[in-house]
């Protein structure tokens, strides 16, 4: 049976709501819920970096964001005494300034001179937890973080889920609508060719601080779900693991596509998590590496190419058999 891409993309997202819906139901495991959560988190981050993607620039440093979104929504509910769901986007918006900041100072660079500034602007924000700010941040202790939903709540956990899924449906809605408008065309046609876009009246500098800004904004808000979530904050979070978590997802699902960074996030949380259930440490980043490296070398595009690989195989192997009942 052969199936077009737009029906392919429409069946592909009813699939994936119908099960992200009905699948807490198929298990009564806190553990797969927690990951579940986790997940959902990691894809917003992942679309957050991909949405960076889209205007052609880079960043090996989009943990600073993630961090800094989680220690202001924590510090301003902890003054305040606003509830988490609220003071998650509060949170996002001091990312967004401070990448609005960062981005007035790099958006002229290069793809990867931008990348090697956000990855050292991470390790500097970091520092700067863990020396100058210690005694708001608590240092390298960390600080406790308020819990999206009280436990005493009964059934808590689930509803942390469908709220969290909620939140992820929403953000990569968002990012399929600005890319349907013209401030999506305007990230692609500076991707693409910049001369070009200037001489169609596009102004370079300016989508790509809105990218940057809109990123930082989605960077945030998965930083501060997942604080939430698990309801303690360290500046482990700037590492730069979660700095190449999100390019690793987005290179492995799709990257440039909106169903990439879900593909990729989900294909290689099953993965870590099975190799991680046979007792490898160490060996499941040399089985993840060469995966990439097979995704990049065999499946350029990603993932979400794989059903049309297949169908294309298939084609071409339909064309090459010989008519039934000749000899």
């Amino acid at each position: 049976m052969h199936f077009k891409k737009d029906e392919m993309v429409k069946y592909g997202t009813v699939l994936a709501l119908v099960i992200a819906i009905t699948i807490p139901f198929a298990t009564d495991s806190m553990f797969i819920l927690n990951l579940l959560v986790l997940m959902l988190i990691f894809i917003i981050f992942a679309s957050a970096w991909n949405l960076l993607a889209f205007s052609g620039q880079g960043s090996l440093g989009h943990a600073a964001f993630f961090g800094i979104g989680a220690y202001a929504s924590t510090l301003i509910a902890a003054n305040s005494g606003m509830s988490p769901f609220i003071t998650i986007f509060l949170g996002a918006a001091v990312a967004a300034f401070v990448g609005i900041l960062i981005g007035l100072t790099c958006v002229r660079l290069k793809e990867w001179f931008l990348a090697m500034v956000t990855f050292g602007f991470a390790i500097i924000v970091q520092t700067l937890t863990v020396s100058v700010l210690a005694p708001i941040t608590g240092g390298w202790d960390g600080i406790a973080s308020s819990r999206l939903l009280s436990p005493s709540i009964p059934g808590y956990q689930l509803i942390e889920y469908y709220a969290v899924l909620l939140i992820t449906i929403a953000s990569v809605a968002a990012i399929w609508y600005i890319m349907k408008t013209r401030i999506g065309l305007a990230f692609l046609a500076i991707r693409e060719n910049e001369l070009e876009a200037r001489a169609a009246g596009i102004d370079p500098v300016r989508y790509r601080l809105l990218a940057f800004a809109l990123s930082a904004y989605l960077a945030g808000v998965a930083g501060a779900l997942q604080i939430h979530h698990i309801g303690y904050l360290t500046p482990e979070l700037y590492g730069v693991d979660n700095s190449f978590w999100p390019v690793t997802y987005v290179i492995l699902g799709g990257l440039g596509t909106l169903a990439g960074p879900i593909v990729g996030t989900i294909a290689l949380t099953i993965i870590w998590e099975g190799l991680k259930s046979t007792g490898l440490t160490f060996g499941r980043y040399v089985i993840v590496g060469v995966m990439l490296i097979l995704a990049i070398i065999f499946l350029p595009r990603g993932l979400v190419s794989l059903p049309e690989q297949v169908q294309g195989w298939l084609k071409r192997r339909k064309r090459k058999e010989p008519p039934s009942g000749t000899g």
